[in-house]
């Protein structure tokens, strides 16, 4: 999840939770027996991370992790989609959700267990991988909240569902495994719940009383035209001329189509070159320019993604060749809400169980996330409207990280540490894991029976 936001909404209450002078909540009975098998679990995961939609290995062990612990696991759901039930009794289905993929990321942290890995990437050459945005982590906390109630049944009633879901990072993995009948292979949930790091103090987890996450499009534009010789550019299309000029328009999109009032992000995110764009003598015949908007009303997206073709056409079109322009959505993501009655069960359970410095308020960001089709937003997908979701921020930022952040402010200290998809993105293990299976367990006793 490109989670590119400023944490800085984030109450100033993070200062006291680094500095340990937080209320304790109650301890969460047994955790510490469980933090050392999911520590090795999130070290292993750590090391081998995997690209979108190339997760094998990954899904595997949180595959095997499950059906130990006496889950019913299904796999390949969508790609290497890991779905898992574990009924016991009458009483609502609730569901946990952890992503499985990694980015394209060179990991520059200096710990013993880094990422080295490489992979092809999407033109086939190698890349750097790395978990820089939390999914190991996220993965970690479902799989030891799932060992955790699986080994004390007698405590609640339902079915307990779990998800690890693939290609989240390329907003594709809800949609896939939801099409693969997702929903017609498991127990359809009541309540989907999930929860993501963020560089905020590790030992806090934040809740926002209004959208989450905002929703987001990426529009793939293509322009074609006849390319030539450097020497000459009068005789040529010029794709990359087109593409370069909409790059500089853009920012009048967000700052002059919009209501102050409304947020919207437009961001450029990458241009290349098709055949000739690597020779300095050769001007390409086409050019290919990823574009992201990002909002917090479909409205407020379908405006901003007309706007952007309006304008590559009007580029392309002022030209003295016009280069050919096709403009496609390559994904969509909704807006991330969480249910009220949902969020207010959620947020009283983690009161208890960490206290109330620990539980703080959260700012919607600009981020983005596919979660919201696994609850009623994705009713158009799997036909279950009724399906509420609950989404929080978990801190990942361990005492040490958070004193050698400059400044002596909160505000300060956010500025300066590195936040998600950062190459020095590096939750704090053992507080992460702590709070973090910590709050996905108290949240599914709040909303199972008994």
């Amino acid at each position: 999840m490109p989670l590119d936001h400023d944490s800085s909404g984030v109450t100033a209450d993070t200062d006291r939770s680094c500095r340990g002078r937080t209320a304790p909540g109650r301890p969460l009975p047994g955790l510490d027996a469980l933090l050392r098998p999911a520590a090795g679990l999130y070290l292993d995961l750590h090391r081998h991370p995997e690209l979108s939609g190339s997760e094998r290995r990954t899904a595997a062990r949180f595959a095997d992790w499950l059906q130990t612990d006496g889950f019913r696991v299904l796999r390949g759901i969508g790609g290497h989609g890991v779905a898992a039930e574990l009924r016991n009794g009458d009483g609502p289905a609730v569901l946990l959700r952890a992503e499985l993929d990694a980015l394209p990321v060179a990991e520059d942290t200096g710990v013993p267990y880094a990422s080295t890995t490489t992979a092809p990437g999407p033109d086939g050459r190698p890349v750097p991988v790395m978990h820089a945005c939390g999914h190991d982590a996220h993965l970690t906390c479902v799989a030891a909240a799932a060992r955790w109630l699986a080994a004390r049944r007698d405590g609640w009633r339902g079915t307990l569902v779990v998800v690890g879901q693939p290609a989240e990072e390329t907003l594709s993995g809800a949609r896939a495994m939801l099409e693969d009948g997702l929903y017609d292979r498991i127990t359809p949930p009541d309540v989907a719940l999930a929860q993501h790091t963020a560089p905020f103090p590790a030992g806090m987890v934040a809740h926002a009383d209004g959208p989450v996450l905002a929703g987001s499009a990426t529009l793939e534009v293509v322009f074609e035209g006849d390319g030539g010789h450097a020497a000459t550019p009068h005789l040529a299309a010029d794709p990359l001329l087109a593409a370069a000029g909409v790059v500089t328009r853009l920012p009048a999109v967000a700052a002059r189509e919009t209501h102050p009032a409304e947020r919207l992000v437009v961001t450029a995110s990458s241009l290349r070159t098709g055949d000739g764009g690597q020779a300095g003598n050769v001007i390409a015949s086409r050019a290919v320019l990823r574009v992201t908007v990002r909002a917090f009303s479909d409205a407020a997206l379908d405006r901003a993604a007309s706007a952007v073709e309006r304008v590559a056409r009007a580029e392309a079109a002022c030209a003295a060749l016009p280069p050919r322009v096709t403009v496609t959505v390559s994904s969509r993501s909704g807006v991330t809400h969480s249910d009220q009655d949902v969020t207010a069960q959620v947020r009283s359970a983690h009161v208890a169980a960490f206290g109330a410095p620990r539980v703080t308020g959260w700012p919607a960001t600009s981020a983005t996330e596919d979660f919201p089709l696994l609850t009623g937003a994705g009713a158009h997908l799997h036909g279950r409207p009724g399906i509420r979701g609950g989404y929080w921020m978990l801190g990942a930022v361990g005492p040490a990280q958070w004193a050698a952040a400059p400044g002596t402010a909160a505000d300060e200290k956010f500025r300066g540490l590195p936040g998600n998809h950062s190459p020095r993105y590096l939750p704090s293990v053992r507080l992460t894991l702590e709070t973090g299976t910590t709050a996905l367990v108290t949240a599914a006793l709040a909303l199972l029976a008994g």
